[in-house]
């Protein structure tokens, strides 16, 4: 299995990864981890901290030489902003006042402090939300990267790029792979469709004047993936569920579709299937991809293509009507630093978590405890396929 684990506060002194299942003797590079890192950090509309912190991860075990041990991953990634939050984040000694005045006690509507403050019986909010801030997923954008070098050697793809922000651009958009491939990383938010980009800006600039935030719609799709990762047997073995649950588990997202999605549910049938040809040179293929490369939960060798709808973040400047927790009298909901939108970085993370769902994929298919063993085993697999 290809699974990981993280820890660590929003304004904690760092974020540490484990990652589990990465097969030994694969060669990673630093660079590429870290480029990941500085791309979740882009875009237009995002808040004062990306000016702070300069993600790099540290790995700390699991690596000799750039090349994997076949042992956990360990990894780290340093907060710089603990440095002016210490006296109310530091894990043993807190300065009194200094925690007093970082104190969260009106929730913010549409995040998790209230609930999360009512499960685990703690009064100052904070203890909730630091836990919960999407810098979470510098995490997670780590361990993809981790991902994405398993995949790489199997020659899998992964590329994603923004449709729509606010009511700019198209959300319904259909970008090839090649149009996610020609999106440019430093463009303001890394639009798929160019001259839709002046629109999505004028939304951002919009709501900062009111104090608002926006959401979007960002397609993530991987190239390469072989015929039969996942399973149709049982439904927790489905490849398109355990997609949509990593993908519905990145903060802000509130929505998955994988290939037409939502559309096909207003078409008919021979609108929405994919028609089966064959032919010596190409064997079994298709000339449409409106089932996003799966079918049953089972990937069928075309491109995996999934659509993130992305809700406004919840941390308004103007606030939204909430509750004094301490006092139970009506309070504007708490602001903090925060981005306007982050559906570019979203974008990002979603990579991260595809890479991570089709790296256990192909763990669980094709096994092995170096990659060279795994490589035998999935080479074995498509020579079978041929056979078919």
């Amino acid at each position: 299995m290809f699974k990981f684990t993280t820890a660590g506060e929003s304004h904690g002194p760092q974020l540490t990864i484990i990652v589990q299942g990465m097969p030994a003797g694969a060669r990673l590079d630093r660079d590429a981890i870290n480029r990941d890192l500085k791309r979740r950090q882009h875009g237009y509309g995002r808040g004062g901290r990306m000016k702070i912190e300069s993600d790099e991860a540290e790995i700390t075990a699991g690596v000799r030489g750039g090349e994997t041990l076949g042992s956990p991953i360990a990894m780290t990634i340093r907060n710089r902003d603990f440095d002016n939050w210490r006296g109310a984040m530091d894990p043993w000694e807190l300065d009194a006042e200094e925690a007093h005045k970082r104190r969260v006690h009106a929730p913010r509507p549409g995040h998790v402090d209230l609930p999360g403050g009512m499960k685990y019986d703690r009064r100052d909010l904070r203890d909730i939300l630091e836990r919960a801030s999407a810098r979470e997923t510098a995490s997670r954008v780590a361990a993809g990267a981790i991902a994405k070098e398993l995949l790489r050697a199997f020659g899998i793809e992964i590329r994603s790029g923004v449709v729509s922000v606010g009511d700019g651009g198209d959300p319904e958009a259909s970008p090839t792979f090649e149009d996610l491939g020609d999106v440019d990383d430093e463009s303001p938010l890394r639009a798929v469709h160019k001259e839709h980009e002046p629109a999505m800006i004028a939304a951002v600039d919009r709501a900062r004047e009111a104090g608002e935030t926006l959401g979007g719609t960002i397609v993530i799709a991987a190239r390469g993936v072989p015929v039969g990762l996942g399973s149709y047997v049982q439904w927790n073995e489905k490849l398109d569920g355990r997609i949509g649950q990593a993908i519905l588990s990145i903060h802000a997202v509130k929505a998955v579709a994988i290939g037409d999605g939502v559309s096909a549910s207003r078409k008919i049938g021979s609108e929405v299937h994919d028609a089966i040809y064959f032919d010596d040179e190409r064997r079994y293929h298709r000339n449409t991809n409106r089932a996003g490369g799966l079918e049953g939960g089972v990937t069928n060798g075309q491109d995996v293509v999934v659509r993130a709808f992305m809700k406004p973040i919840s941390t308004l400047r103007r606030g939204l009507p909430s509750v004094d927790t301490e006092t139970r009298e009506a309070h504007r909901s708490q602001w903090e630093r925060s981005d306007v939108t982050a559906v570019p970085a979203c974008g990002v993370v979603c990579e991260a978590m595809l890479a991570i769902v089709l790296a256990g994929a192909m763990r669980e298919k094709f096994g092995g405890d170096s990659l060279g063993e795994m490589q035998r085993n999935y080479k074995a697999y498509v020579d079978e396929l041929h056979r078919f």
